[in-house]
C-alpha cells in the first residue's frame, strides 16, 4: 500500500501544496487558562477555568531540487517555498471581508496527512533554512519548520453546527474574541466568502464592531 503524503491545502482557493516528505514528527500544542485565588485552606487555592487558547501544531517540512546535471537543477524556492510562503500572504478573496478596513486576512489552511485527519487554521510562522547550493548559488535543499494556529475545533466539521436544531431552525454563534466575519462562516459553512450572508442575517453594516460575547444568527445554507 503506497504511503500517503500530507499536504498543505489552501481552503479558500482549494490549491493544494503537497509535502515532497512527510514531516518526520508533528507537535499539537493546547491550553486552556486557569488562574487561582488564594486560600489557606487549601494547596492549590480556589482554581477557576477561565477558557482555552487554539491549539498549535508546529512541524517540519524538507524540499530538495538535488538531481540531475547541475545546470539543470530547479530552484527550490520557486518549486517549494515560495509557495509555502504565499500561504502566510493576505487573500485577495477575503479584503471585502471587513468593508470598514479593507485589511483581509491570511488564507485558511488544513494540513492533511492520512485519511481521517487534519488541521484546520492559519500559518503564523515559517522558519527556512536554505542547506545546500549548486556551484551557481542557486540553493536546492531547504528546511521548513511551520506553525499553524488553530480556527476551527478539533472534531468540528464545517456546515455541522451542534445548535443548528431541526429543519427550519436557525443556529446561533457566539463570538469568541479574533473572531470576523469570514472566519464564522468559514466554521459554519465551509465557505469564508459567505461571511455576507451573516452580515445581511444580523443587519450588521460595520463588522469591526463584533464584540465578544455577541450571538450571531447563522441562516441554513
Amino acid at each position: 500500500m503506497a504511503l500517503l503524503k500530507a499536504y498543505l491545502l489552501n481552503d479558500d482557493t482549494g490549491e493544494q501544496l503537497e509535502c515532497q516528505f512527510n514531516p518526520e514528527q508533528y507537535k499539537l500544542t493546547k491550553t486552556v487558562n486557569v488562574s487561582a485565588d488564594a486560600n489557606p485552606a487549601t494547596e492549590t487555592g480556589n482554581a477557576q477555568f477561565r477558557g482555552g487558547e487554539p491549539a498549535t501544531l508546529n512541524f517540519t517540512l524538507h524540499f530538495d531540487t538535488y538531481q540531475g546535471p547541475e545546470t539543470q537543477m530547479k530552484d527550490v524556492r520557486t518549486e517549494y517555498t515560495d509557495k509555502l510562503l504565499a500561504l502566510m500572504r493576505r487573500a485577495p478573496s477575503t479584503l471585502n471581508a471587513d468593508r470598514a478596513t479593507q485589511t483581509g486576512r491570511t488564507p485558511l489552511v488544513s494540513f492533511h496527512w492520512g485519511r481521517t485527519w487534519s488541521f484546520k487554521g492559519m500559518i503564523t510562522n515559517c522558519t527556512l533554512t536554505f542547506t545546500l547550493f549548486n556551484s551557481l548559488g542557486t540553493p536546492v535543499r531547504a528546511n521548513a519548520d511551520v506553525s499553524m494556529k488553530q480556527v476551527v475545533p478539533a472534531g468540528a466539521q464545517p456546515g455541522q453546527n451542534p445548535t443548528s436544531g431541526g429543519e427550519g431552525m436557525r443556529a446561533q454563534h457566539v463570538v469568541e474574541p479574533g473572531d470576523s466575519l469570514d472566519l464564522i462562516a468559514y466554521r459554519e459553512y465551509g465557505d469564508a466568502n459567505r461571511w455576507r450572508l451573516l452580515a445581511d442575517a444580523n443587519a450588521i453594516d460595520n463588522p469591526r464592531l463584533l464584540r465578544p460575547g455577541q450571538r450571531l444568527i447563522v441562516p441554513n445554507n
